[in-house]
């Protein structure tokens, strides 16, 4: 007869990985948001095919059943692997002073863009951008935000017909 030693038997403890829930649980509460937001919605014509509030339904469903799948595939034991491919040294810190770039570019772009307009907050959101992430070609970036702006700028205002502020550019643009 064999025993075996307790304390020096490994045992084996599922990983509960408390993230997945908390995922999981957030896209259940969005997903009840949106179905309950397309219940408010009014109908629309009666010749539409699609009513407004069909995607919403559908989006809201799929996000509901994402969450759900999701705690279920955690409670058995679901854990996704660990990270092998990627070259990024876990140890090292933050790069702060790169988020705080990052930060200045986008509150530049919320404070600016009414009074100086799409175009041109855009192309130095994308600059700005480029800069805070290394990049050293200012012409050229310059160059390809302000081409990036201006499609994006005509392609909502003239083609979708969603009216995104010209600033000090209305009339010329």
């Amino acid at each position: 007869m064999t025993t075996t030693d307790t304390a020096t038997s490994p045992v084996r403890r599922r990983a509960v990985d408390t993230a997945q829930y908390g995922f999981a649980a957030f896209l259940v509460v969005v997903g009840a948001v949106v179905v309950h937001d397309a219940t408010t919605l009014d109908k629309g014509f009666a010749d539409q095919p699609v009513q407004p509030y069909a995607v919403p339904y559908l989006v809201g469903g799929v996000l509901l059943v994402l969450g759900v799948l999701l705690a279920v595939a955690t409670a058995r034991g679901d854990v996704p692997e660990a990270e092998e491919g990627e070259d990024v040294d876990l140890e090292g810190g933050s790069d702060w002073v790169t988020v705080a770039k990052l930060v200045a570019v986008f509150a530049f772009n919320v404070a600016f863009v009414g009074w100086l307009g799409w175009a041109i907050t855009g192309a130095v959101l994308f600059a700005g951008s480029a800069w805070a992430l290394g990049s050293r070609t200012y012409v050229r970036d310059i160059a390809i935000g302000a081409a990036l702006s201006l499609l994006t700028w005509y392609g909502f205002y003239v083609g979708l017909n969603i009216p995104i502020p010209a600033g000090i550019l209305d009339g010329v643009l």
